[in-house]
């Protein structure tokens, strides 16, 4: 099967800045990949890309058109939610919901409205009138109603709070994915999506420092955790990570069975925002 995504050696430069570099990564049908990266590590310009709305070098190709010269008819299969509210600030509800059905072939209008009955907003209701939260699940509504192969997410939920944080990916995932659908999303609360997840890709410094299956995290790392007289023995068979944690050390360690570190303390799969803060260290 053709993967969604399939980027080999992607790069890009603002300036002096290399916001991505060598950068290669695959996606396929049905996954719920997130982008994961500190301030600055290229996730926004790599979502750019796919979607064909930046120059870069290097070969990418999604739902098996280029982004740079296939991008009108890309965009009849993939939707976007920015960081930003991007909709006009007079504009009301209804006319959203016009917008998109006169200009999206693929737009269910009764869905969108279901979905809207379901919260507070108000058809009559303008932009400029709406919270944070409010424009989201506008965002929202017009999205789900779209019948798009790849949903694309740059930071969706960012400055909500986390009752609207917490409706936004039940709804995404009941309501909107399937095994049909792909989901690529970037986030700070890592904590909050790492059970969404299908994949992950760390950046930093526009760099892949880890692309893998979340299922597969368990066979390449683990995280054992020791009191002060285990720690020597521990550090001889070198972490690549380690931090104080209530007085013992938590360590992480690669290529590892856990069978192997069990005598000197306990051990288990590091979670996914553990894992980041550890891939994120200087080298």
């Amino acid at each position: 099967m053709t993967a969604v995504i399939e980027a080999r050696g992607l790069r890009k430069s603002y300036g002096s800045n290399r916001a991505l570099e060598d950068v290669t990564f695959s996606v396929a049908q049905g996954r719920i990949v997130g982008i994961i990266g500190a301030n600055g590590a290229g996730k926004t310009t790599a979502l750019k890309a796919i979607l064909g709305l930046t120059s870069f070098m290097g070969d990418l190709t999604v739902l098996g058109r280029n982004p740079r010269t296939q991008r009108d008819e890309l965009m009849r299969d993939v939707c976007f939610i920015a960081d930003v509210a991007v909709l006009p600030r007079w504009l009301r509800v209804s006319q959203a919901l016009d917008y998109v059905q006169g200009v999206h072939p693929r737009f269910n209008r009764a869905r969108a409205e279901e979905f809207l009955r379901k919260t507070d907003l108000k058809m009559k209701s303008r932009v400029r009138e709406l919270s944070k939260g409010m424009v989201t699940q506008l965002h929202l509504a017009l999205i789900l109603a779209i019948d798009a192969r790849l949903l694309v997410l740059d930071e969706p939920t960012l400055g909500l709070d986390l009752l609207y944080r917490r409706q936004f990916y039940d709804t995404l995932l009941n309501d909107y994915f399937d095994k049909d659908r792909t989901i690529v999303l970037t986030t700070h609360q890592v904590e909050e999506i790492e059970h969404l997840l299908t994949d992950v890709l760390f950046l930093r410094h526009g760099r892949v420092t880890l692309s893998l299956p979340v299922d597969e995290l368990a066979q390449q790392y683990v995280q054992l955790t020791v009191g002060p007289d285990q720690a020597a023995r521990a550090r001889e068979l070198h972490p690549f990570y380690e931090r104080e944690i209530f007085g013992r050390v938590a360590m992480f360690f690669e290529g590892r069975t856990p069978e192997s570190l069990a005598s000197l303390g306990d051990v288990r799969t590091p979670t996914i925002a553990d894992l980041f803060v550890a891939k994120m260290q200087p080298v």
